[in-house]
């Protein structure tokens, strides 16, 4: 019961990090992982859990979408979901001890990407700029990222669409949200074909998720951004710490 009780907090945790501001699955992965399920089935269940929760925020959001600059939101749309596809085609070809080696330094990777990516995406922008169609190779790209691991594509979205120009990124975040769902949404039809989602412990996660992400999404108006940032960071930072030292 104990064990239910915390991937039931974990799921309320991690939709409302990824409502708010993403970083979901530094919470979600690490406690599935804890909870016993071998890391390529952890963090396949982790992105079924979140999925609904990603919708549930969609549909909270749905009249907040933007497009992102010259790139229509439906071509990205689109561009996403057959990334997201190949990602988990990748997960799913990745042998397990390969990725518990990997695994410590994709949640690094997105750790840092997650702490410095908004200001390295304000630098770049000094020197680069660009355009619709660059965007959507990037696009691409991190979509394929996100559907082999996904740690912190929300924030690396964020960075790569700062080199567009001067965007309102609280406008660009219900965009972000949608993206993101939506290449985890067509990685999930692969993890669930493949047989690897682990279900007893993964509808847990999936009802307490979409409940976080639903609510987190109707409150985020009213929170301090800053603050779920530092959470967010001092969770990560943590998260990735505990993978190094397990893999000792």
């Amino acid at each position: 019961m104990l064990r239910f009780l915390v991937i039931f907090f974990a799921g309320l945790a991690a939709g409302a990090m990824n409502a708010l501001a993403g970083g979901g699955s530094f919470v979600s992965f690490p406690i599935l992982v804890w909870a016993g399920l071998p890391e390529v089935a952890a963090n396949a269940s982790s992105t079924v859990a979140l999925v609904p929760a990603a919708l549930a925020s969609a549909f909270a959001y749905r009249r907040d979408l933007r497009r992102i600059g010259e790139a229509p939101l439906a071509l990205m749309l689109v561009v996403s979901m057959i990334g997201g596809g190949l990602g988990a085609i990748l997960l799913l070809a990745t042998p397990e001890a390969t990725f518990g080696v990997v695994v410590p330094w994709l949640l690094l990777l997105a750790c840092l990407m997650f702490a410095f990516g908004a200001r390295l995406g304000a630098r770049l922008r000094r020197v680069i700029h660009i355009d619709g169609r660059k965007i959507l190779v990037c696009q691409f790209a991190l979509a394929i990222y996100g559907g082999y691991f996904g740690g912190a594509v929300g924030i690396m979205l964020l960075a790569v669409w700062g080199l567009l120009g001067d965007l309102d990124f609280k406008e660009m975040n219900p965009a972000k949200v949608v993206l993101v769902g939506s290449m985890n949404a067509v990685a999930v039809l692969f993890f669930v074909a493949a047989g690897i989602v682990r279900w007893e412990e993964t509808l847990v996660m999936l009802v307490a998720a979409a409940i976080g992400g639903y609510g987190a999404a109707l409150l985020a108006r009213r929170l301090d951004p800053r603050h779920i940032r530092t959470s967010v960071i001092v969770v990560s930072a943590a998260m990735t710490a505990w993978f190094f030292i397990r893999g000792q």
